[in-house]
């Protein structure tokens, strides 16, 4: 039940609110660690690019083959077929298996614990340091 609670008044008016007793090192350790996982997402993106981009580049290798055949140069289109078109971008890998190792490993890992961290240290608030910040620099 407790946990419910924790949850809900993180979640409503008061989620940004630094809890009665929080020192400053905390909301500032707290703001570091989102600022680290927040940039763990910006790096999950940049591997849906790498997925989508090299996809995309695959897709092309597949009609340069095409029409290398078509111009009659068999030997050169078996070479890119075998070395390039529908290879592993890592032993082992597609890019969709390295998005999938990142997602459910590090990410997922590093997700968990900053959340563990703040239900353990701010009652599960967030953007506590961004929410007073905004405060400090409000003008009226």
């Amino acid at each position: 039940m407790a946990d419910n609670v924790q949850e809900e008044e993180a979640r409503g008016p008061r989620r940004h609110e630094r809890p009665p007793g929080m020192d400053d090192a905390t909301v500032e350790a707290l703001g570091l660690l989102s600022q680290a996982l927040e940039t763990t997402q910006r790096a999950r993106g940049r591997l849906y690019d790498f997925h989508q981009l090299t996809g995309g580049a695959d897709k092309t290798v597949g009609e340069a083959v095409h029409r290398l055949r078509e111009a009659g140069h068999g030997e050169q289109a078996d070479l890119v077929e075998r070395e390039v078109q529908g290879t592993d971008v890592l032993p082992g890998m597609w890019t969709y298996q390295i998005v999938e190792a990142y997602d459910d490993g590090y990410h997922r890992r590093f997700t968990q614990v900053e959340r563990q961290v703040r239900a353990a240290l701010s009652d599960g608030r967030d953007h506590i340091a961004e929410a007073e910040m905004k405060q400090r620099r409000k003008t009226t």
